[in-house]
């Protein structure tokens, strides 16, 4: 083993060796707190109220959910789904822009049947973009506010 000028080995040696996975797995924590980050930052600004609930999103790669909270409630007014019984006929493809107006859609029109006009979105930690932008125009257009 070479030496350095001092005659001692380096300490390289002593650490455990590194493999690919190690390295995928750390890379899968640091965008797992990123998100999460990103989460925390949107959810300390929006907040659901009796009066203005929030409507909350989450996206996987196949299905989206949309649901309007009353967070001092802590209850679900209202949710719809890629996955829920009425819809999934209508939608050949969960995961896509067209997909996502429906569910805005019709979490609106559950809201408005319930008496809720005016709600807080929360992307919750996504960009408003593409399918997010698509809900949010879904339930825009079926009469929500926000």
């Amino acid at each position: 083993m070479p030496t350095n000028r001092y005659g001692a080995r380096p300490v390289k040696h002593l650490l455990p060796e590194r493999h690919s996975w190690d390295l995928v797995l750390m890379k899968n924590d640091k965008l797992k707190k990123a998100a999460l980050r990103r989460k925390y930052h949107v959810r300390k600004k929006v907040f659901g109220t009796p009066d203005r609930p929030r409507l909350l999103v989450f996206r996987s790669n196949r299905h989206i959910y949309a649901q309007i909270i009353d967070d001092v409630a802590g209850a679900t007014l209202a949710s719809a789904s890629t996955k829920t019984k009425g819809l999934q006929d209508q939608l050949p493809n969960a995961g896509n822009k067209k997909a996502a107006g429906i569910i805005g859609e019709a979490v609106a029109k559950q809201a408005l049947g319930v008496g809720i006009k005016c709600v807080r979105f929360d992307r919750n930690r996504y960009k408003f973009h593409g399918r997010i932008k698509a809900l949010a125009e879904g339930a825009r257009k079926a009469g929500l506010v926000f």
